[in-house]
Formats: C-alpha cells, sequence, structure tokens
C-alpha cells in the first residue's frame, strides 16, 4: 500500500520525545496507527544515534510469547541499554493481558521513553487515567483528511477531487480496491468484524441484532438531534424490548470505540451547555454507505459529517450552537478562539442562503462566522460571514 506521510501526527509525538509522559495513539480502528508508531521508529532510528528502539508489535506472532504481562515485562527490561535513550513501542497493547501494569512498573523505573498503540475499546482515552498511574498524553489518529486524500492520489482539482471524496472517505486501506462496491465491502468489515467486536468483546455483548439496530438508526439519523430515549422509543415502536439505559450504554460504547463522536448542545446567548439532546457524527462518512447504502441519501448531513470531523481533526472542541431556537451547527473552541459555522450542500437558492446566515448574522459577538458549502467558486464575504466552498476549506493547511 502507498504511504503518505502525516505530518502533523508525527511532530506531535516528536515533541513529546524525552517527556516522562505515558504516549498514547488512538483512534477509530485502521485510521493508521501502527503506520505512524512505525514512521516515528524510522524518524528515532534517523535522527538519534545513541538510540535503543525496543518494538513490540503484538499482530506478529514473533512476540506471542510476551502476550503475558510478565514475560513482556522481563523482555523489555532485558533489552535495556545503559548509557542509551531506550525506546519502548508497543502495537496493539491489549493483546498482552494485564498489560497496564507492566506499562505502569515501566513508567516508574524512569528508564523508558513509551509508546502504544491499541484496540480502542480496550484503550479508551476516558480509562487512560485509570489504567496508568503515570502521565499520559494522548494523539488522536482519524480516518484520511480531504488534503491527505489529495496527497495521496497526486490530485490538484479541489472540486473534481472532493466530489470523489465524498464517495470514497478517508478510509485508507479501501483504497487498495478498484471497484467502489469493493471499496465499502472492505469498510463494511472494518466496521462489523473490528470496532463492533471490539466492543461485544470488552462489554460482554450478547444481543448482537439490537446493537446493529442501534447502530443503524445512528447512522441513518446523521446530524439529527437525538437522545437515548428516544432512539429506545423509535426501536420499541418496532417490537424491540429496549430500555433508554442500554441505549445509553450502547451509545457510550460506540463512542468509546470512535465509531462515533458525540457533539453536546451550547446555548450561544445563555452561555450554558444543554443536557438534553446530542448530535452523533461518524468517524468516517463512508461507513454510513458501507452498511445502509447511498438510497435517499441526504448529502447536507454528510457534509456537516465531514466538516464535524475535520473540526477535530484541528484541534477544536465542538458544539451544536442554539439560539433564540434556531440552530448554529457547529460552535468551535481552541483557546481564545472560536468560530461559528453553518454548513450546506447548495445555497444557490436565495432561500436557502437566508435560512443558513439568519441564524449567524443574530450572534452579537465579534467572532468568525462562516458558511461552508458546495459552491465550487472562490470564497467571499456576505455581511461579515465568510462564505467558502467545503473543498477549498477542507484543502486549507
Amino acid at each position: 500500500m502507498k504511504l503518505i506521510d502525516r505530518t502533523g501526527y508525527l511532530q506531535k509525538l516528536i515533541n513529546v520525545i524525552g517527556t516522562p509522559d505515558i504516549k498514547v495513539i488512538t483512534g477509530v480502528r485502521r485510521s493508521g496507527k501502527s503506520k505512524l508508531l512505525e514512521a516515528f521508529k524510522e524518524y528515532v532510528q534517523e535522527t538519534y544515534v545513541d538510540a535503543n528502539i525496543i518494538h513490540i508489535n503484538f499482530n506478529l506472532t514473533k512476540y506471542e510469547a510476551y502476550k503475558d504481562y510478565h514475560l513482556l515485562h522481563d523482555y523489555i527490561e532485558q533489552s535495556y541499554v545503559k548509557g542509551k535513550e531506550n525506546f519502548v513501542l508497543i502495537d496493539e497493547v491489549q493483546m498482552c493481558t494485564n498489560f497496564e501494569l507492566t506499562i505502569n512498573s515501566l513508567h516508574a523505573m524512569e528508564k523508558f521513553d513509551i509508546y502504544i498503540t491499541g484496540s480502542n475499546a480496550f484503550l479508551l482515552s476516558s480509562d487512560l487515567a485509570t489504567l496508568f498511574t503515570g502521565r499520559t498524553f494522548e494523539v488522536k489518529v482519524y480516518p484520511f483528511s480531504f488534503n491527505e486524500f489529495l496527497q495521496y492520489y497526486s490530485l490538484n482539482d479541489n472540486y473534481t477531487a472532493f466530489d470523489r471524496y465524498l464517495k470514497e472517505g478517508g478510509m485508507a486501506g479501501s483504497y487498495l480496491y478498484k471497484e467502489q462496491e469493493a471499496k465499502y465491502d472492505y469498510i463494511a468489515d472494518v466496521f462489523d468484524t473490528l470496532i463492533v467486536r471490539d466492543i461485544r468483546q470488552k462489554y460482554k455483548i450478547r444481543n448482537r441484532i439490537l446493537m446493529d439496530r442501534i447502530v443503524d438508526f445512528l447512522m441513518d439519523n446523521i446530524s439529527n438531534l437525538t437522545s437515548a430515549r428516544n432512539i429506545a422509543d423509535a426501536l420499541t415502536n418496532n417490537k424491540d424490548k429496549i430500555n433508554h439505559k442500554t441505549v445509553g450504554s450502547y451509545l457510550e460504547y460506540l463512542c468509546n470505540a470512535f465509531a462515533f463522536y458525540k457533539f453536546r448542545r451550547y446555548d450561544i446567548q445563555g452561555k450554558r451547555y444543554l443536557a438534553s439532546n446530542d448530535k452523533l457524527y461518524l468517524s468516517d462518512h463512508t461507513f454510513r454507505y458501507a452498511k445502509l447504502g447511498i438510497k435517499n441519501l441526504d448529502v447536507g448531513r454528510v457534509l456537516e459529517n465531514i466538516v464535524a470531523i475535520e473540526l477535530l481533526r484541528r484541534g477544536y472542541e465542538v458544539y451544536v450552537g442554539v439560539l433564540y431556537k434556531k440552530e448554529i451547527d457547529f460552535v468551535s473552541l481552541k483557546r481564545s478562539e472560536k468560530i461559528y459555522i453553518q454548513v450546506s450542500d447548495n445555497i444557490s437558492d436565495e432561500k436557502t442562503f437566508k435560512r443558513e446566515v439568519e441564524p449567524l448574522l443574530q450572534i452579537k459577538d465579534a467572532y468568525p462566522k462562516m458558511v461552508i458549502a458546495r459552491t465550487r467558486s472562490e470564497e467571499y464575504q456576505y455581511e461579515g460571514i465568510r462564505i467558502i466552498d467545503i473543498a477549498d476549506w477542507l484543502a486549507e493547511e
């Protein structure tokens, strides 16, 4: 498979070399965590002449013997070289039972610079502080961005390339297949056999059909306000026996595994977070195509999903805005920076354009506001609001 330099993620790891943190690479299955660890290893080999790299990849049978945490600990300790910078790189760490005991012990020795990846269901962002006694530094990896898609295929025309990205998405493993149906078969397999399987394995879920129905409901309602209770009500209407607490647990599992990301609502005028009804977005929009097909597809929802994940890639904390009972698609925060964003498929119709800009015009503060849409033209300003084509916005550095 062709590889590209994912310099942003790599630089994050480079920047924390030598710090006492346990570096943890997280992200949805098949998003490139292992390749990133390999790229980091190459960087260390080329940059640090006195580096001693202890690399364990539990996907390889040669490391089968170290799936016991005592043996893993002994192997790493015996591989230590005094007087050198000792790097420990462990891929798919969850395949070693009680791996956290080994990692905590190695960290306490203060002799190793530790980097790990693992299956999402067993190495959750929410669990890192509980698993490890030392401080952790998390690098969140996402499927290929539009920029990376352009780089992979050496494409220059943003608008034509985006039409293709809209269909193919960011699961780079699917790029090896020539036919679109084969690509979607691969993507569906990643979701079913890797992501959902991990969840069932960790949480011992027996009712596979029920989880599949919840997943299908969420995919079919991407970008719609939803809650555990209204999902339970919808499924109950279909004669499934389920309560909202069960649904809430399943939603948490799916978000923990980075299959979905949950965005809370934020009252812009009252400056407070709203407790009820969130929006959920897929880690890659093509999971929906692969599972549900493309019939009756609302492209506007898909564009919203793409923008949501891109904002997370760029390091924003993102909320769904509410102002005078009207919705702002995204309120994006990063330290002192704030951006209000509306997303639309087509704003060439005057009525649609007015519907998108009106909520933005009612916001009284001076933070930037923009409409991201498929304009296929150069960006322009409308009463201080930036209007930009989605392909051009995604292609920005």
